[in-house]
């Protein structure tokens, strides 16, 4: 049987229904009886349409689509392929032709002739029609009568709430009483977390608990449903909610009986007029509702700051309003009093923590530069002779010292200087090459120390000092350089916030700008367009290998660079691209950080990069530091930059107008650990304060999270108590990958062999991969940072030749290994296009979006 056929005898009845409301609904509105045939020629045109309203709505929604479309397909219409909504119309136009109803004719059969049926109609609905307008009435009465009582509760409460209060006091002191006498305290866990079974810890101990507030956290041993952010939870159940729950309950018996009884006569009799029947407290208790879920909530809140000594002393006294109110008042006075002396004791400590932190912290990031010494600006583009000029004058200086962001920038530098006749030792963490008679040294930045003074101190990529986890060390540097002559070497968009820092110092101004051009090329790059002399550029270690594996099994001649690749290795990498060797270097954004290359064109194969929370568009800066690489002075008249894609956008990235930049990074200082070692001695505490610590403005703390993680591991054992504060912060900010488990393992077991006075644990070698090596040579850094910093030199030489063989069997490796590296899909393993910017092919991603979306369909 066919939907229609089912459907169709339910719509006539439906439209007979209508019809007759329609009567009934015309009749009580005559004040004399009409005649039928009056009926008709007055309705005549509704009634008519009443049969179509009702059919077409009820086929139109009840029949299903395939019904639908075999009906058209009968009637000789095109059905496959035709959209939903054009399906719906052709039907409902059928539909209006489909065996229609005469509603016409089935009102003259009911009712023509029918003159004692008619009027008896019109009686009938004239009575319902005064019935309703008396239930009306009486409803607008009732309204008006809820509204008095609710408006009486009211100002009644209100002017007695304290009284109300009062009961409410001493039940909940009893129930108090019976719940540390009857029920089981259990260890507190979060609420959430069901897989914790509970643990029955005894009987509870009421002096462990200050105000009913503390003792509402403790949990029941029940676990029940309650809503978060509009989802329903299944929780471990806290007292809190079994007493808001009593409250409830006896709030909503005491208030409406405690209303009625207070209630005028004339609410009374009111009543009894309009209901012919006694007022209740039932009715009472419906008019006034909605005020005591209100006032429920206040008694709930209030009843939280009362001291649980003090109810349970209203146990085993009787209730009396005057006496319970003389109790309540001696204890809220003494509350209060009680209350006042913790916040005088509070804002005392907060004082005296204020004077601390300004005693501690104080001045330290507002420096004053009214030294006698000259800082020299080195502003410009990248690639531009900026360090060559600072270098030159820290040449002919009696001594001097240079600050490199790279360990690999410093090896650069002292091979430069050294090489030029000019004697200078190498300090890093991991490294110490010390030169007989040398008066200059190249090292790192992390390397500075205040006190030590020369003629001139050169600090590159200066603008670094944004840098969240690195700025402090050049913050550091240019602040307490302790030199006749400063030289600062930072990008355009910095200059202005060096000036702001250095004040009113003495200082001289470089600007550079690059005498060769950059110019983008307008078509789009593809990797056989690859030319001698380009540098391709990636932002991740896996797209450099497979970039690389591509190139070579073209038959192109590759160098790599990456950030975990040794420096030793990226130097032999460098020296091959610099001598010919290899014809196109493949690299991170590494290159763009003080490498000068002899690099023909850069090509960006990715406009944006990871960077630790989200994958986002470079930033203008990033693409001027890295695309400045392009052109070297003296063998290239132009810079070439290329894109992969959306030229249009990259291209204003670069040539737009630097922002200048005006916070900058600050971190702790030794000055600020002395100081802080007046008021207390452990790293948890100096943590708790830098997070209060309010950074000046124009700065921004370092979030030392690398520094807390390694605390953890060491907060309150052996090694936290034998080592001074600041020995123990140095070890925490040992220069190493702290995300490497490996890592972070070999360095708590060190500080354990230091402590107990052990030889150092040696670190792991393994050499079954490119990786496993490359992890290896950060384990003996590690390892030599260690050595330094406990002054061990002697043993630091063989390992620093140990490292030195494991960089030559990285760079042998990536011989061999790189045909390996052939860029494939993490899931299925099918080969991806060389430019296809995601670990998995198009395939794998798709179906994981239809599962996912398979997966919230079905999520209640």
């Amino acid at each position: 049987m066919s939907k229609l056929t089912v459907i169709y005898p339910q719509a006539v009845e439906h439209t007979k229904k209508k019809l007759n409301e329609d009567i009934d609904h015309y009749l009580e509105s005559k004040e004399t009886i009409p005649t039928f045939e009056q009926y008709l020629s007055d309705r005549s045109q509704y009634t008519e349409q009443i049969w179509i309203n009702v059919w077409l709505n009820k086929s139109t929604n009840d029949v299903p689509r395939n019904e639908k479309k075999a009906f058209l397909k009968e009637k000789g219409f095109v059905v496959e392929g035709i959209d939903r909504k054009l399906i719906n119309k052709l039907f409902r136009d059928e539909m209006r032709t489909y065996q229609p109803f005469d509603a016409m004719e089935w009102l003259q059969d009911t009712f023509q002739g029918e003159q004692e049926i008619w009027e008896k109609r019109y009686h009938q609905a004239k009575a319902n029609f005064i019935k309703r307008e008396e239930e009306s009435k009486r409803q607008a009465e009732k309204q008006l009568l809820q509204n008095e009582i609710d408006s009486f509760a009211a100002e009644f409460i209100e002017e007695n709430y304290q009284n109300f209060y009062l009961y409410i006091r001493r039940f909940v002191a009893v129930q108090l009483e019976a719940d540390f006498e009857n029920n089981p305290k259990f260890q507190s866990v979060d609420t959430f977390a069901l897989e914790e079974k509970l643990v029955n810890q005894g009987n509870f101990d009421p002096n462990a608990y200050t105000t009913l507030a503390t003792f509402f956290e403790e949990l029941t041993g029940d676990i029940h449903k309650t809503l978060h952010w509009g989802r329903s939870f299944y929780e471990y159940e806290t007292y809190f909610f079994v007493y808001e729950g009593l409250i409830s309950d006896y709030v909503s018996e005491l208030l409406p009986q405690k209303v009625f009884e207070q209630l005028p006569e004339k609410i009374h009799q009111q009543f009894k007029a309009i209901f012919n029947e006694e007022l209740t407290t039932s009715f009472v208790k419906n008019c006034i509702e909605n005020l005591i879920y209100e006032v429920e909530e206040y008694f709930t809140q209030d009843i939280q700051d009362e001291y649980v000594s003090d109810l349970l002393k209203l146990v085993d006294l009787p209730f009396d309003l005057e006496v319970h109110r003389e109790i309540f008042e001696k204890d809220f006075a003494e509350r209060e009093r009680k209350k006042a002396e913790e916040e005088a004791e509070l804002q005392r400590k907060r004082e005296e923590e204020a004077r601390m932190m300004e005693d501690i912290f104080g001045q330290e990031y507002n420096p004053s530069l009214g030294r006698q010494i000259r800082y020299i600006l080195h502003i410009g583009e990248t690639n531009t002779g900026k360090t060559h000029h600072a270098l030159e004058r820290m040449k002919v200086a009696g001594s001097g010292i240079y600050l490199a962001p790279l360990r690999l920038l410093a090896l650069e530098v002292y091979d430069k200087l050294n090489a030029e006749g000019t004697r200078c030792s190498l300090k890093t963490g991991e490294e110490e090459k010390i030169v007989p008679g040398a008066n200059h040294i190249s090292c790192t930045v992390e390397m500075f120390h205040e006190k030590e003074f020369y003629d001139v101190v050169v600090i590159d990529e200066a603008q670094m000092i944004t840098d969240k986890d690195r700025g402090f060390s050049w913050y550091k540097a240019i602040t307490k350089a302790n030199a006749q002559e400063v030289h600062i070497i930072g990008s355009r968009n910095s200059k202005t916030m060096l000036l702001e820092l250095l004040g009113d110092s003495d200082i001289e101004i470089h600007e550079y700008s690059r005498d060769t051009p950059l110019e983008v090329e307008s078509r789009e790059f593809h990797i056989k367009h690859i030319k001698k002399g380009d540098a391709l550029i990636c932002f991740s270690r896996r797209r450099v290998l497979e970039t690389a594996s591509r190139l070579q099994n073209d038959g192109h001649k590759v160098s790599m660079i990456y950030g975990s690749m040794p420096p030793e290795t990226r130097k032999k990498q460098i020296q091959q691209f610099n001598d010919g060797k290899t014809k196109v270097i493949v690299a991170t954004d590494a290159i763009g950080m003080g490498l000068n290359l002899p690099i023909r064109r850069i090509v960006f194969l990715e406009n944006e990069k990871f960077d630790g929370t989200r994958r986002r568009l470079l930033t203008s800066q990033e693409v001027k530091q890295i695309a400045g690489r392009a052109g070297r002075k003296g063998i290239y008249d132009v810079g070439k930059v290329a894109f992969t894609n959306d030229i249009k956008t990259m291209r204003r990235l670069l040539m737009q107008e630097d922002e200048p930049v005006h916070t900058f990074a600050i971190a702790p200082t030794n000055s600020v650990f002395e100081r802080f070692q007046r008021y207390y001695r452990d790293l948890g505490t100096f943590f708790e304060l830098w997070g209060k610590f309010e950074s000046p403005k124009g700065t921004k703390k370092a979030s030392l999270s690398e520094e807390r993680s390694l605390y953890q591991l060491i907060a309150g054992t052996d090694i936290e108590a034998r080592l001074p504060l600041m020995d123990l912060y140095g070890f925490l900010h040992l220069p190493f990958s702290k995300n490497e488990p490996v890592l972070t393992k070999q360095w708590e077991q060190t500080m354990y062999a230091i402590i107990d006075g052990r030889e150092l644990p040696e670190p792991i070698v393994k050499d079954r991969s490119l990786e496993e090596l490359e992890l290896s040579y950060k384990a003996v850094g590690l390892h030599l940072l260690f050595l330094y910093r406990l002054g061990e030199k002697t043993e630091a030489v063989y390992w620093e030749r140990l490292r030195e063989e494991v960089s030559d069997q990285v760079q042998e490796r990536l011989k061999t290994d790189i045909k390996k590296f052939v860029k494939k899909c993490k899931n299925c393993g099918r080969k991806l296009p060389w430019d296809h910017a995601f670990p998995i092919c198009d395939s794998c991603h798709a179906a994981k979006y239809r599962r996912h979306r398979h997966d919230d369909e079905f999520e209640f």
